[in-house]
């Protein structure tokens, strides 16, 4: 009898901020699911449902299909970058710097991750440059003819990559620093009894033991991923604010078709493929994981 008050008390204490979180999270999500099957134009009152249509129109739409590419190229980009390169310098900052100084270097390599993102990617715009940037500056010293980063539809993607990396790698070392800390003690004096030090013991016990972590930064990372805008938008617009065109990413279509084009439902459709998209590699994570695990 008392469990099951328990139970009661528990629900009823949770109810308001369930309500809450349905309303915030799961009702827009709804609502973007019938308005995809609508055609929603802001400045007409006739919004006619049409089933799938709008998924279809997608499929043969060459910039939707543009910003998907892009998108994905960009997502995983910053994952390949990202979590072996995050889960390296935790490791060196944690075995290598356990002086007062490594407060210092968390510190430092965690404040691109809190920069507002607007003059990060101004920053970066200067840097990449094609007349006035340090980058072609220091690839002329070396021999190196300049490069018209921002103008080539591939050199552009690959900013995107380098500044959603450099943004996103504090956040994953932190995350990581935090799993090195956790890991048992004796299995590494074990290890090093038995002649499995440095690279080795991280190979072959860091890494494993790491998995949840490295499921969890691959995670954030392909859903912070696959919802980039402000950084190709500042890197690619031009010098009266404009958005440029060469890096068109999912998130950046999705607004021009709502708010350019008044095409609410077929914006929609696209916000529905990219929840799919993301609710898919999620769950791949997971259960990619799990079979680990049982192995």
């Amino acid at each position: 009898m008392l469990k099951r008050k328990r139970w009661i008390f528990a629900i009823l204490a949770l109810l308001p901020t369930l309500a809450i979180f349905a309303y915030v999270r799961m009702y827009p999500i709804i609502d973007i699911l019938r308005l995809s099957l609508h055609r929603w134009n802001i400045l007409s009152k006739n919004k006619p449902f049409i089933g799938l249509e709008n998924f279809r129109e997608l499929m043969s739409d060459n910039l939707f299909l543009t910003s998907l590419m892009n998108t994905t190229i960009i997502a995983f980009g910053v994952l390949a970058i990202t979590i072996p390169l995050g889960m390296v310098i935790a490791a060196l900052i944690f075995h290598r710097t356990r002086t007062r100084m490594s407060g210092f270097y968390e510190t430092s390599i965690f404040i691109p991750h809190i920069v507002s993102l607007v003059p990060a990617a101004m920053a970066w715009k200067w840097i990449f440059d094609a007349r006035l940037g340090p980058l072609n500056a220091l690839l002329s010293a070396f021999g190196i003819e300049p490069q018209a980063w921002l103008f080539d539809p591939v050199l552009s993607v690959v900013c995107v990559i380098v500044l959603c990396s450099w943004q996103a790698l504090g956040y994953a070392v932190l995350i990581y620093l935090v799993g090195f800390k956790n890991l048992p003690v004796s299995l590494y004096e074990a290890a090093k009894l038995d002649g499995a030090s440095g690279p080795k013991s991280f190979w072959y016990l860091s890494i494993p033991m790491l998995k949840p972590i490295t499921l969890y930064v691959s995670v954030v990372t392909l859903v912070s991923g696959f919802n980039v805008y402000a950084q190709p938008f500042v890197l690619a617009s031009d010098s009266q604010g404009a958005p440029g065109r060469q890096v068109r990413v999912l998130v950046l279509d999705m607004l021009e078709n709502s708010f350019r084009n008044y095409r609410v439902g077929y914006a929609a459709s696209e916000a529905v493929v990219l929840l799919v998209i993301v609710l898919v590699l999620t769950l791949i994570q997971f259960t990619m994981l799990r079979e680990k695990g049982k192995a």
